[in-house]
């Protein structure tokens, strides 16, 4: 059978290959064992051993621990501090401290137990500002976070589906920052923005020659997101015929440039965005389907500004706050009327939308305070203008076909939403009721 000190050899063989640092001294601090992560954690020259905890560099973890034990009464202590690399860089270390009996009971020793917490606290500085960017208090858009903090660190194609407005390029944006890409290029394409005959030129380049003007060569967005992320911003505006070349792009990472046949290597993430339902477009014959399932491994849909209510009086106050870093009155306040109008807008252009509402508020807020008269027009004119759309001009109610119409429109907007819809028509939800009973839409 074999004894301890049998296995001393395997134990410390075992410490050796551990990724955590760990250091055994006496109680005074002088350092009898350490395993290679130790020194590499705490900064120690290579090759050369720690001696005290006193004296690493300019680091004193005797003096740490002391601190620590301190604030509790005996055991083991945790505690975190920032320490400087061998390349200069700092470190965010964990340390758990304390005195253990020593074999043969000659005494005690002290064992320290490091971890590397610097990529981890990155990541959570990370999501900290993405929450304050992303401003939400609805269990979708927390739940859409919680999975931006799961897929960031894969290479995983990213799809992300919502209306304009909705933050799709704020999205694309914190993926990337939370990545292992996050120190290379994030090159947005708006590929709405390019006209078809460019827009293969645009993405994967060309030599000189290829067509007029081609006067030398020009590298595309492909190549400038090598090693970084290529976000396509509403790519299902990429003609059909191009789609194919995308497709081998993004699933072999590689392509020829316009005009050449010789082969392009790149090493890029894709995220796309749509305001349109990709998949849909799949069914009509619109785009690809091959080319739909590689860049929708991760598809993500992000709700409409008008579908979580709640978040509206917290983006209010978050750009009413950004609007004062950049100079503007600090003490406004909101009426509550206008306050109303503001939360039963639908907010077609959605968060983008509302900072623009917000920002023109300020500007035109009466008295220190915004008023129904202070905000943009549409929003003002919204409530009368859907009663006007359910009534004649001259007061008399729509006729059948008309009513009909303006009701499944709304529904339509609203995702069938009967609140809501009622809410866009500028009626209570039991007068919609009555009305879809009406002309049999109540089903």
């Amino acid at each position: 059978m074999e004894t301890i000190g049998d296995l001393y050899p395997l134990l410390e063989a075992i410490v050796a290959f551990m990724e955590e640092g760990v250091i055994i001294a006496d109680e005074r601090g002088r350092v009898l064992y350490q395993n290679p992560a130790a020194g590499e954690m705490l900064g120690a020259s290579p090759n050369e051993p720690i001696r005290e905890l006193g004296r690493i560099g300019d680091f004193n973890l005797l003096n740490a621990i002391a601190e620590a034990g301190r604030r509790r009464d005996g055991g083991f202590v945790r505690f975190e501090r920032r320490v400087a690399s061998r390349e200069g860089q700092q470190r965010d270390l964990s340390f758990h401290c304390g005195l253990v009996e020593a074999p043969g009971g000659n005494g005690r020793l002290r064992l320290v137990i490091a971890q590397d917490m610097t990529e981890q606290r990155h990541l959570e500085a990370a999501i900290r500002r993405a929450s304050q960017e992303l401003i939400s208090s609805d269990p979708r858009m927390l739940d859409i976070l919680r999975r931006i903090e799961q897929i960031a660190p894969t290479n995983a194609f990213v799809l992300l589906q919502g209306e304009s407005g909705t933050g799709k390029t704020q999205i694309a944006r914190l993926i990337h920052r939370l990545s292992g890409r996050a120190e290379h290029p994030f090159v947005e394409v708006n590929c709405a923005a390019i006209p078809e005959s460019l827009i293969e030129s645009e993405l994967f380049g060309h030599v000189r020659g290829a067509f007029t003007g081609a006067t030398q060569d020009r590298p595309g967005r492909f190549q400038a997101a090598h090693r970084g992320t290529l976000f396509l911003d509403e790519v299902g505006e990429i003609p059909i015929h191009l789609q194919a070349k995308l497709l081998r792009a993004i699933q072999e990472q590689e392509f020829e440039m316009v005009g050449s046949d010789k082969p392009v290597k790149v090493d890029a993430r894709v995220i796309s965005a749509s305001n349109r339902n990709v998949r849909d477009m799949v069914d009509a014959g619109e785009f690809r389907a091959d080319l739909y399932y590689r860049l929708a491994v991760i598809p993500i849909g992000i709700p409409p500004l008008r579908e979580r209510p709640g978040d509206i009086p917290l983006l209010i106050n978050h750009f009413c706050k950004k609007l004062q870093e950049r100079g503007y009155v600090a003490d406004l306040q909101c009426s509550p009327e206008a306050m109303r109008l503001m939360m039963d807008y639908p907010w077609p252009g959605n968060v983008r939308e509302m900072e623009n509402a917000v920002e023109h508020g300020l500007i035109c807020a009466v008295d220190n305070t915004v008023l129904p008269e202070s905000l943009p027009q549409d929003i003002r004119e919204y409530e009368e203008h859907n009663r006007r759309r359910l009534r004649g001009d001259d007061g008399t109610e729509d006729g059948p076909d008309d009513l009909r119409r303006r009701i499944e429109a709304a529904l339509a907007q609203a995702g069938g939403n009967r609140t809501l819809a009622a809410r866009l028509l500028g009626i209570d939800r039991s007068t919609l009721w009555r009305r879809m009973q009406k002309l049999g839409l109540a089903g």
